[in-house]
């Protein structure tokens, strides 16, 4: 199976890519600037050249803050170069898998989300990604929207790398206590989505295995915790943690709103692709695991 992945450098087309090599999958990456999400006309060609059997778009305007000041480009590439992707699917006869994201939802709801919830984006990277869900569904009934969130690796920029550089600057940290979600670790959000994209490829008429799926790790945290685990898994690793001091929303101000409940239901996507994450700590591990072992392997003598 060839599976072409738009973003050649995002924590989860990177972790595709690894997956897929290890695995007996072949992922293309397709990227900038033969593939460009903000100039729509740019992508089809790009596609058609790799001949995938499945399209995943990972591609997106991901800079939350950002989005809040230069919306244009956020649902240039976000909702109409989403539209475009899976439109190109469809002229391939291909599936395609759209990634998302928890804030789609404005936070409010007290218990976990389910795909059929009502969405309220309380941001413009919300808004801009929940305009791509519709795009995709638009443009092509062969497709199946991934919401995750919190996600991390071991490279690239994301909230455990954040936790472990502050935790050599200095001996504690302040970490918002009042938002809880469920940390997605992108190898294992890789698995899950060649796990979908074969199902995809083997049914292709079957409609219950496509729409709107929720895929996070399973478990769940605040920021807070979430710091306290990376520096305690740190510390196991021989390395550096810090004191965690938990403090509110509204004492760490941003330009975008973020949700306070961040938590999505992942048990139709167990049901109906048999793909279950795993829990979060364990994965965390890992991730944690991972980067020591490579600074250590990127050390003089080692």
């Amino acid at each position: 199976m060839r599976i072409a992945v738009t973003g050649r450098d995002g924590q989860v087309a990177t972790a595709l890519a690894e997956y897929g090599a290890a695995h007996g999958v072949e992922v293309v990456r397709v990227g900038r600037p033969a593939l460009d999400l903000a100039a729509p006309e740019s992508v089809r060609a790009a596609l058609a050249a790799v001949r995938p059997d499945v399209v995943v778009n990972a591609a997106a305007f991901t800079a939350v803050d950002l989005a809040e000041s230069q919306a244009q480009a956020a649902f240039a590439i976000n909702a109409a170069g989403a539209g475009a992707v899976a439109e190109a699917a469809r002229a391939l006869e291909a599936p395609v898998i759209q990634l998302s994201t928890d804030y789609v939802f404005d936070g409010e709801k007290p218990a976990p989300y389910h795909e059929d919830d009502a969405t309220g984006p309380v941001s413009v990277y919300g808004a801009s990604k929940l305009a791509g869900e519709r795009a995709v569904a638009a443009a092509t009934e062969d497709h199946v929207i991934l919401r995750t969130a919190w996600v991390y690796a071991a490279s690239g920029k994301n909230f455990v790398r954040t936790m472990l550089r502050l935790a050599q600057e200095r001996d504690a940290v302040r970490v918002v206590a009042d938002q809880r979600g469920c940390p997605s670790y992108a190898p294992d959000i890789a698995a899950a989505v060649i796990a979908v994209a074969r199902n995809l490829a083997a049914h292709p008429r079957d409609a219950a295995l496509r729409g709107v799926f929720h895929l996070t790790g399973q478990g769940e945290a605040t920021w807070a915790q979430l710091a306290e685990e990376v520096f305690a898994q740190a510390r196991a690793a021989g390395g550096k943690g810090a004191a965690v001091i938990p403090i509110t929303t509204a004492e760490y101000p941003t330009p975008a709103r973020r949700p306070r409940n961040s938590r999505l239901d992942g048990a139709k996507l167990a049901r109906v692709h048999g793909v279950v994450l795993p829990e979060w700590r364990q994965s965390l591990a890992r991730c944690v695991a991972r980067i020591y072992d490579t600074e250590r392997q990127g050390e003089p003598g080692a």
